[in-house]
């Protein structure tokens, strides 16, 4: 067998043993995290119903971290910070039957995070599950505490057709009312070839913030109807979805007008570009600003499965949305207690 026909073959083969190789040890660091999660776990609840029954004070956790450290030398991670937060670990999931399981899908680093950040149980749920879906790293998942993820998907859930909402249910899950590009460094006054091309430059950072399952398929994507050629501005594809995203950019308010050209670049990508198994494709504006009235009564007789969002060029004020959040709380509290 000559060299060339040798390389044809052997490259798919070694392709798929590499794929096992990077399977199993994917497999080996889960089984290796979970086994330390859940020793975490039993030695926090160990702490914690000792102190609960009165039978230790925390000098006794001290004395504990220094006895680890003599007898065990080269055991790490049993300092005696980290033994009192592996007891509130314990405190903080122990009567949640749900959640307590995907605690032991993370990393400790993770977990820390997650704990020490979140202000309620909720917040830390969402977090729990966004780090699984999402696949973030730790550095992702601390630039989405200070985008402030979990209060606007509270407070801001996303503006969709009801078209939308009836052809993929779960899009509600998958889209976001707001998105941070703040990775752009964008200044105040910026024209929409600037946008454009500032996320193209930062992909990587543009598809962590639409999320996992997104795929890039081209710029000024070509739409050729009738004679005319028109130019998409981003195409992408959702693999959960299994359809074709096209966004269109506006550096300006949102305006009525605006979802009639994102209306025609759909029907386009169905007639001429969408897969036979693929669903209908989804459009999404992204502009500046909205007024959500507008948006609602715009979206409101749409046929179109889409959504307008805005693009938002600094990280929210966080606290300002805790305490939105928190008032959103006492309201919803003060309705169930009238009913």
């Amino acid at each position: 067998m000559s060299k060339s026909n040798l390389s044809n073959v052997a490259q798919p083969d070694f392709a798929e043993v590499v794929h096992l190789i990077t399977a199993a040890r994917q497999h080996a660091y889960q089984a290796v995290n979970t086994t330390l999660i859940e020793l975490y776990w039993q030695v926090g609840a160990y702490i914690s119903n000792k102190i609960k029954a009165a039978e230790w004070g925390d000098g006794v956790v001290d004395a504990l971290a220094k006895h680890l450290a003599t007898t065990q030398p080269n055991l790490k991670g049993f300092t005696r910070r980290n033994l009192f937060r592996m007891r509130q670990f314990y405190e903080a999931y122990q009567d949640d039957k749900i959640v307590a399981p995907l605690v032991r899908q993370l990393p400790w680093t993770h977990n820390l995070t997650i704990l020490s950040r979140s202000k309620v149980s909720e917040e830390r749920e969402f977090y729990l599950r966004m780090s699984i879906q999402e696949g973030w790293s730790s550095r992702d998942l601390e630039r989405q505490f200070n985008a402030a993820l979990f209060e606007r998907t509270v407070l801001q859930p996303p503006k969709v057709s009801a078209v939308l909402t009836q052809l993929h249910p779960e899009a509600l899950n998958v889209f976001k009312d707001s998105y941070i590009v703040d990775f752009l460094s964008l200044p105040e006054q910026h024209s929409e070839a600037d946008l454009h091309q500032g996320l193209l430059a930062k992909l990587k950072h543009f598809l962590l913030e639409l999320g996992r399952d997104f795929c890039f398929v081209g710029s000024e994507y070509p739409v050729q109807v009738g004679k005319q050629d028109f130019a998409l501005d981003l195409l992408f594809f959702h693999r959960g979805l299994n359809a074709l995203v096209a966004i269109e950019l506006k550096v300006d308010k949102f305006q009525p007008e605006h979802l009639g050209k994102l209306n025609f670049y759909l029907e386009a990508l169905d007639r001429d570009h969408k897969k036979p198994h693929e669903n209908p494709a989804i459009g999404v504006l992204l502009c500046a600003s909205k007024d959500d009235e507008v948006v609602e009564y715009a979206l409101s007789r749409s046929l179109s499965p889409a959504m307008i969002a805005e693009y938002q060029t600094q990280l929210p004020d966080k606290k300002l949305l805790q305490a939105k959040l928190h008032e959103f709380y006492l309201l919803n509290l003060a309705q169930e207690d009238g009913v």
